[in-house]
């Protein structure tokens, strides 16, 4: 029997391509930005009808899909702004916090057999992280296990670590353990050399900040070396990344600039989607062509890896 799924908070689709990959068929969706919800429906038409574009609350349940049918699989990853140390000091807001609880009602009057809840690590300090997964074994009957995941640690060129909780009701499902594997490195995200216009660093109309962290890692890693600076947030390593290791974690801001050497002169460009799709381990298939740049950059930086996806979900339906 096919194993039909739900993703709540789906965004463009990371997580129902790992889904997929696992043999599971999306039936439905729902994200309040349309151009997530746009991006997503061209690559499930299997969800047509059942793709909606709304803000999820305790309020609403699955009587917003049309005919969405039989749910095996529920799969959801709310918001992770509030719980995520990109945030800094500003303050938390509680509506954010809590939108883990919204699958209640898609739990009460579905009953799908397995559950997944992505986030970020940080969930688990929540205050609200014990009582959430405490009534999702008590009062709904699902047999849980929370773990956090490394992308890199399933063939991903990111170091991404995001918690995953995931069960099913008649089995507590065993932790993931990744086979061991060389980590993939950033440099099999990049481009062929020339398929992106690049400009000179030193061009007159580059930011001090930018210069001083360019300069930096060309003297920690030599001349005619290529690697990746680091722009906007703060960075503990230095501003820089050598490309013989994994990606840092992808953000929704554009972020990785590529250095790159025309005979004695460094070249700098920032880069562009199709390499950020690989670094999110999405494949050539996966359409992305709704928004602008910058929208697309933020899908990405929003999604979930779908490999990592694809390991939770064949651990729960023993594919």
């Amino acid at each position: 029997m096919t194993v039909r799924g739900i993703d709540l908070f789906c965004g463009g689709g990371g997580s129902s391509w790992g889904a997929a990959a696992a043999g599971v068929r999306m039936v439905g969706a729902v994200d309040q930005w349309d151009t997530a919800a746009a991006t997503y429906l061209d690559n499930f038409p299997t969800a047509k009808n059942n793709v909606i574009t709304t803000i999820l609350s305790d309020r609403i349940g699955p009587e917003i899909f049309r005919s969405v049918g039989r749910v095996d699989l529920l799969i959801a990853s709310p918001e992770c702004t509030h719980h995520s140390l990109a945030r800094g000091s500003r303050p938390r807001c509680g509506e954010s916090q809590r939108s883990g609880w919204y699958v209640s009602r898609f739990i009460e009057e579905l009953q799908p057999e397995h559950l997944v809840l992505e986030n970020v690590a940080m969930m688990r300090h929540w205050e609200g992280y014990s009582e959430l997964f405490n009534t999702l074994e008590r009062r709904y009957g699902y047999k849980l296990t929370s773990q956090v995941l490394d992308a890199a640690d399933f063939g991903v060129p990111q170091n991404r670590k995001r918690l995953f909780i995931f069960g099913s009701r008649k089995k507590r499902p065993e932790p993931l353990t990744p086979r061991p594997r060389r980590h993939a490195p950033a440099s099999t995200v990049i481009d062929r050399r020339g398929c992106w216009k690049a400009g000179l660093l030193e061009n007159g109309r580059r930011a001090r900040a930018t210069l001083e962290r360019v300069r930096f890692g060309i003297e920690q890693l030599g001349k005619g070396q290529d690697f990746l600076t680091v722009y906007y947030g703060s960075d503990k390593a230095g501003g820089y990344q050598s490309l013989d290791r994994p990606l840092r974690t992808l953000t929704t801001l554009d972020r990785f600039g590529l250095v790159q050497w025309e005979g004695k002169q460094p070249t700098l460009r920032m880069l562009q989607v199709p390499e950020l799709k690989r670094a999110m381990g999405l494949s050539n298939e996966f359409q992305l062509r709704h928004g602008s740049r910058r929208d697309q950059i933020r899908l990405l930086g929003n999604g979930v890896c779908p490999p990592v996806m694809k390991a939770v979900v064949e651990r729960l339906i023993g594919a």
